[in-house]
């Protein structure tokens, strides 16, 4: 140790700060993030192939003794920090400490401390970077700096990041790279992408409800039912508890059940030759009557029924005939990195009824969190749902992702066994599969960090180490040496230890006892399937299982799949994982039915390994991440929040636009991550027959730290998902099996695009008109999209991504009016709109 490392010990033991002085500086100290340059070139970066540059300014206004240090997350791995100041340490996964070297000067009062940063990738927004940096010291409570805590506008109800400087400079901010070809999304661009897509207000008509039916007939004699006085309730062959959350959503439309309202006659007959969730809805003068093969269907002819009620509870005499494109129709929500509450969870699957989305794929474990209590193992709850300042991990986990070091926090937290079956159950009544996921054996740390304190309790209890290490994921001899892409260095099972697969067998017999108990039978089952390159190449136990078995570390992997696939097959359980992972597995040593979630790049193997693996009879769910990545920002603006590796832009008409059953044409269609644009391929076409079986949408929750954020990200996108997965536009292209594409293709033709564009406007209409305001009703706070805008000739011309929201706008010094075209502007001007009930604004930019 080095005389200055010994130093700074020997002066951190003879001056500790109290716990006032240290609550004193994290009240009082002002910490700046800056972001200098996303792409300062190979010389800068050097030996690395890329980096980015940035800053941590500190200032206070006196200095505590010392013993302290500072603690924040950085996603992004820290290649370097400079200065003299402070040493720099890297804990796991992205947390980092800055502790003062015994040279450190101290803070004079309104003199900033500059720490410069080299790290790897790039920072492309205001919100990438994590809040909540806190202060510790040995023996005190760690505390929160205030300066670093997120703000929200209680204007917008969005959340900024003050301590982080604004970007201004698109030059060295915009893109990750000199070849990146992204540009903001500033006022006159989003008022051309607008325009260029035909965005404009029309009437909606009075039968369009989302997602578009397959056959709508109205009654050519016109006129509509008055359903002002309720509806009289006759059920056939479909329960009453089938129908209620369904009949529940009808009331709140204004639409009550009555004696004295009109007959509403709801039939299932099964054996009709309909696929699952389809139905029949019949409305003429006699009253309304829903047809279906099953309660699924039934409660979809509900939901359009409520659709179709106006504001005067009248409904549109016509026919319905209606079936689903896909029978899955999913949503992947991720409370594991940070949690989200029951409430939420319940309000969201209320929207996916409504939107008749079927499946809830609810991912509740990962690196960052255990989020489901599970039956004689309370350390995963106690421990693996908490994070907080404990280094010893004996207590919580330590912090992540800007989660600070407060356990109490609203990130932290986990459904209690009545709360998991009370989701079920919800989810059950509205037609809704629940899968759950726990991502293993990589992304496990939650787990294994549990199960070691676990051990560490029993072993200091006097209990025997088969009780003591019965549910252990790690080996302490391991010696393996490997890092995450999260940048853990312990987060993968040991797939080589027999205690491993006790407790895969436990959870999943404990989370089908949940199910049972909720009345929907465990189906499904992800398991995630990613794994760490590395984790058991110096294991004691994976040599030993070698030597007994034959399979070498790099193998590991995918039997460790084969093996948890076998137990859930055994089990009456479907197997679920990643695309990616499944690929470790042999397909001939997996179960008859296997379910992957196709999480491939549209510009990589995407496209490719969804059709082998649909070709060699597993369920294939497409998952594309550059628009089903529902964490991916909306848009290529600095104020946005997500990750944008999926997609530096990923709003509404993208998701709209996809078409998920030819993946290699968007080729022709949308440009890479960087802005150029791309070719595909198909060497392995599907075979003749083989259908993908449905879609799904994503919301990682890295980024999403509230409630209001996740209706944020998953709104109005949702919607798209929806209509997506729903129906099969006529404007699509055809799959052609082993065409190529690229933009010069000319497969999607100028007829397809006019029939294409004309689908949107009535979409964003429909949505811009109706929906966003049932969303306001039922208190969901979706994003208000931005107004694109220019100024041409001291004249204001604005447009909104969806017709018939407010647009206001406001000169400087002024206050906000409504929008009226061409209004006469001078100087600078900021433009907005206002959610569908005038409530909420959303966020302003400025037109010049």
């Amino acid at each position: 140790m080095g005389a200055a490392a010994l130093a700074l010990l020997a002066g951190q033991a003879l001056a500790q700060p109290s716990q006032g002085e240290l609550d004193a500086f994290a009240r009082t100290l002002d910490v700046g993030y800056r972001v200098l340059d996303n792409r300062p070139g190979a010389a800068v970066c050097k030996p690395d192939p890329s980096c980015m540059l940035a800053q941590i300014t500190l200032t206070a206004p006196q200095t505590p003794p010392t013993g302290w240090s500072l603690y924040f997350s950085s996603v992004d791995k820290i290649i370097q920090a400079g200065g003299d100041d402070f040493v720099l340490a890297h804990i796991n996964g992205d947390l980092y400490r800055l502790t003062p070297t015994a040279g450190f000067g101290g803070f004079a009062a309104g003199r900033p401390i500059v720490v410069p940063l080299r790290l790897e990738g790039h920072q492309l927004s205001e919100l990438y970077p994590m809040p909540n940096y806190y202060v510790a010291a040995d023996g005190l409570a760690a505390r929160t700096v205030e300066s670093t805590r997120p703000r929200v506008d209680p204007e917008t109800g969005m959340e900024s990041l003050p301590f982080v400087q604004a970007f201004t400079d698109e030059a060295r901010l915009a893109g990750g790279s000199a070849a990146d070809l992204t540009q903001w999304a500033t006022a006159p661009r989003v008022f051309a992408a607008n325009a260029e897509v035909g965005t404009r207000l029309q009437a909606v008509p009075r039968a369009a409800i989302l997602p578009t039916p397959l056959s709508t007939r109205l009654d050519p004699g016109g006129g509509g039912l008055d359903l002002s006085r309720g509806v009289a309730v006759s059920l056939a062959g479909v329960s009453r508890q089938d129908l209620a959350p369904a009949l529940s959503r009808l009331a709140r439309a204004g639409v009550a059940e009555s004696r004295s309202g009109a007959p509403l006659k709801v039939r299932v007959a099964a054996g009709r030759n309909l696929p699952a969730g389809a139905y029949r809805l019949t409305i003429d003068a006699k009253g309304v009557a829903v047809l279906a093969a099953d309660g699924e269907g039934a409660a979809n002819g509900l939901a359009s029924l409520t659709a179709l009620v106006d504001a005067g509870h009248t409904v549109p005499r016509l026919v319905i005939d209606d079936a689903p494109r896909f029978g899955f129709r999913g949503l992947h929500l991720d409370v594991a990195r940070n949690f989200h509450s029951k409430a939420e969870v319940l309000a969201v699957l209320d929207q996916m009824a409504a939107y008749k989305l079927n499946r809830l794929h609810l991912h509740l474990a990962d690196d960052e969190g255990w989020r489901v209590e599970i039956a004689g193992l309370p350390e995963l709850t106690e421990i693996g749902s908490r994070r907080c300042h404990d280094l010893t991990e004996q207590t919580c986990l330590i912090p992540q992702l800007g989660s600070g070091p407060d356990p109490s926090t609203l990130v932290n937290g986990y459904f209690s066994r009545a709360d998991y079956i009370e989701i079920v159950r919800a989810a059950k009544a509205r037609h809704i599969q629940v899968i759950p996921s726990f991502d293993m054996p990589g992304h496990s740390r939650a787990a294994i960090k549990a199960m070691e304190a676990r051990a560490v309790r029993l072993r200091a209890a006097g209990k025997p180490e088969a009780e003591a290490g019965r549910y252990l994921l790690s080996e302490a001899a391991n010696k393996s040496v490997y890092s995450s892409i999260q940048h853990y260095t312990d987060n993968t099972i040991n797939v080589c230890l027999p205690s491993a697969y006790v407790f895969v067998g436990k959870v999943i017999d404990e989370m089908a006892r949940m199910h049972a108990a909720a009345g929907q039978p465990l189906t499904r089952y992800h398991i995630g399937a990613d794994e760490t390159p590395g984790a058991w190449t110096d294991s004691p136990a994976c040599a030993a299982y070698e030597r007994e078995s034959g399979i070498k570390p790099a193998d590991l992997g995918g039997h460790f799949i084969e093996k948890v696939s076998a137990m859930l097959a055994a089990r009456g359980v479907v197997p679920a994982g990643w695309s990616d992972g499944m690929t470790h597995a042999r397909a001939e040593r997996m179960p008859a039915r296997v379910h992957s979630n196709n999480w491939g790049a549209l510009g990589g193997d995407g496209p490719t390994s969804a059709h082998i693996q649909a070709n060699q009879g597993w369920e294939v769910v497409i998952s594309t991440p550059e628009v089903m990545y529902f964490d991916s920002p909306y848009a290529a603006d600095p104020k946005e929040r997500g990750y944008d590796w999926p997609s530096r832009a990923t709003d509404t008409r993208k998701v709209f636009d996809f078409m998920p059953e030819n993946l290699p044409a968007h080729a022709e269609l949308w440009r890479d991550l960087h802005g150029k644009v791309q070719t595909s391929k198909d060497p392995h076409p599907l075979d003749p027959g083989v259908r993908f079986v449905g879609l799904q949408g994503q919301l990682w929750s890295e980024t999403v730290r509230s409630d209001a954020q996740v209706d944020y990200m998953l709104y109005p996108r949702l919607l798209a998902l929806s209509e997506r997965a729903w129906r099969s536009a006529d404007w699509e292209t055809p799959y052609a099996p082993g065409k190529a594409y690229d933009p010069a293709t000319g497969a999607f033709t100028a007829e397809m695009r006019a029939r294409r564009d004309a689908d949107w406007n009535a979409f964003a209409n429909l949505v811009g008109q109706r929906e966003l305001a049932r969303l306001d009703a039922a208190g969901v706070a979706y994003r208000v999209p931005m107004v694109g805008a220019v100024v041409e000739g001291g004249r204001l011309k604005a447009n909104v991504e969806f017709p018939g929201l407010a647009i206001e706008y406001r000169t400087e010094g002024g206050a906000w009016r409504p929008y009226v075209e061409d209004a006469p502007v001078v100087g600078r001007v900021e433009v907005r709109a206002r959610s569908a009930d005038g409530k909420r604004a959303g966020r302003a930019l400025t037109v010049q």
